[in-house]
């Protein structure tokens, strides 16, 4: 007989960049309600994933400098191996999210975290963070601070810089 295969919990961790502070100011400044400024990360095989201006990279859940997150999405359950989804991680760090390729707007933790959930679960992450480029971008603030907030890299202090081999024997 076969043996069935073990289904392992994908979660997506939520966190407020602005602790808030898109909540009280975006009506101001944007003239729309914004409810925060959206950093994601996959918890998947006991550890935390996201992407940033370092790569991909990994620390245990809740483990970066932004401390809990301000929610937590169920996702649903994966298949997928922990080797294999290493190997995977491996590959998307060697092509598509580089450290080098990051851009806050269109190539994002965000962008990482709805590639993986799909990957793993063949779920996208919640539009209202998926969207939120476009949102900032469509009002006239967002276009005028568009060349400065191009330039912004962010890694969220405290993860260590994911490679196949880290934490493997």
């Amino acid at each position: 007989m076969e043996e069935p295969l073990a289904l392992h919990p994908v979660k997506l961790y939520v966190y407020d960049l602005s602790k808030g502070m898109a909540r009280r100011l975006s009506p101001l400044m944007l003239g729309k309600q914004l409810d925060g400024i959206w950093h994601t990360s996959i918890i998947v095989h006991k550890d935390e994933f996201f992407y940033g201006s370092g790569g991909i990279s990994s620390c245990a859940p809740g483990g970066t400098l932004l401390g809990p997150p301000d929610s937590v999405v169920d996702l649903g359950s994966t298949e997928v191996t922990e080797e294999i989804f290493l190997e995977y991680l491996s590959s998307l760090g060697e092509s598509m999210f580089r450290g080098e390729s990051y851009n806050l707007f269109e190539h994002n933790c965000n962008t990482f975290s709805n590639e993986v959930a799909q990957f793993l679960t063949g779920r996208k992450i919640p539009s209202y963070i998926t969207d939120l480029p476009a949102e900032v971008l469509a009002t006239p603030f967002g276009q005028a601070l568009r060349p400065l907030l191009d330039s912004i890299q962010i890694q969220p202090p405290g993860g260590n810089t994911f490679s196949r081999h880290n934490g493997q024997s």
